[in-house]
């Protein structure tokens, strides 16, 4: 039995701290042992340029080469955010271990120096720059601010800060650029981690921006067979959060979304019922369908494949299916 874990993450500042985090807890709950933290820099890292799906996706750029590395036996764990981790495909020898307490789920405004939330949100954003990479975040940021323009803005959090704040431009992957931002959109959760909640100018209701699935869940992956690490991992679960984790990823598996998707959604339990509201939205922010289920605590994949199976129903396959401009629309 090795007293060693080496659980790997992505080397920016936002996963460092959240992979800190879930060492030290890992450490107060198994005294003895050595605990390493193993910094990756993954595609999507390396290339602040181009969209993700170039990448293959969330997936491909920021989980993948992680994921390899601990089936080769170079670690016994990997730390993911949650929602940067497919949904709708399985990971073949691997295994989510553990869900840390999650942390807020709601999406940040952040604002350029000098300027004031009041003369942003005037006249529904008009003449300003919003930055995300997020096609979600775009999508709900047209419908909230129809008049602003939404560009594409890549990097951590604290990078994408740092090029608002000097005002820097976009590189796109055509060669050309956009900006600078006027704003930006980020986890709240995130900018909390980089220490930098002094930046928010305003949390969107969920309401008015629904996050991403999983978001503000840290998971803990590792290999299926190595029971041992499974122990050590499980010590960590927050049940709770598990919960709807399961609920909310059941609905990316029956929606077949992809790093294009505009899905959104989020659980949360309330006395002895899981409530979960799952919606998507067209790119444009004009097209919105939006299911909300309550179910028992003890059945939480039963009910996110009942909100998925709604949506279709409702006509977000279509949705999903203009996401998609290289395959014909499914009947």
């Amino acid at each position: 039995m090795s007293d060693r874990l080496r659980i790997g993450t992505r080397s920016s500042a936002m996963a460092l701290a959240q992979t800190e985090a879930a060492a030290e807890a890992a450490r107060a709950h198994h005294p003895g042992l050595q605990v390493d933290v193993v910094l990756f820099k993954p595609a999507g890292d390396r290339d602040q340029t181009s969209k993700l799906d170039r990448h293959g996706g969330k997936g491909g750029a920021f989980v993948g080469e992680i994921r390899e590395a601990m089936r080769s036996g170079a670690l016994e764990a990997a730390m993911h955010s949650l929602k940067d981790m497919p949904g709708d495909e399985e990971a073949p020898g691997l295994v989510i271990a553990a869900m840390l307490t999650r942390e807020p789920s709601g999406d940040a405004l952040v604002l350029k120096p000098g300027l004031s939330l009041e003369e942003f949100e005037n006249n529904g954003g008009a003449g300003f720059k919003i930055g995300t990479n997020a096609v979600r975040r775009a999508a709900f940021l047209r419908r909230l601010f129809p008049n602003a323009e939404i560009i594409h803005f890549r990097g951590a959090a604290d990078t994408r800060i740092r090029k608002l704040d000097e005002g820097a431009m976009q590189n796109l992957p055509d060669g050309g650029a956009v900006g600078p931002a006027d704003a930006l959109v980020v986890a709240e959760a995130g900018l909390h981690r980089v220490r930098l909640p002094d930046r928010i100018a305003k949390v969107f209701d969920a309401a008015d921006m629904p996050p991403a699935i999983g978001q503000g869940v840290v998971a803990l992956e590792c290999a299926a067979g190595d029971w041992e690490t499974r122990r050590r991992l499980a010590a960590l679960d927050h049940e709770p959060t598990r919960i709807c984790a399961e609920a909310e990823r059941e609905v990316l598996w029956i929606l077949n979304g992809h790093c294009n998707s505009p899905i959104a959604g989020r659980a949360r339990i309330t006395s002895d019922q899981l409530h979960i509201s799952a919606c998507v939205i067209s790119e444009d922010g004009r097209h919105l369908v939006t299911v909300e289920r309550a179910g028992a605590t003890s059945r939480p994949r039963e009910l996110g494949r009942d909100v998925g199976q709604a949506l279709l129903d409702a006509g977000a396959r279509e949705i999903i299916d203009e996401t998609r401009p290289h395959l014909e629309p499914t009947s």
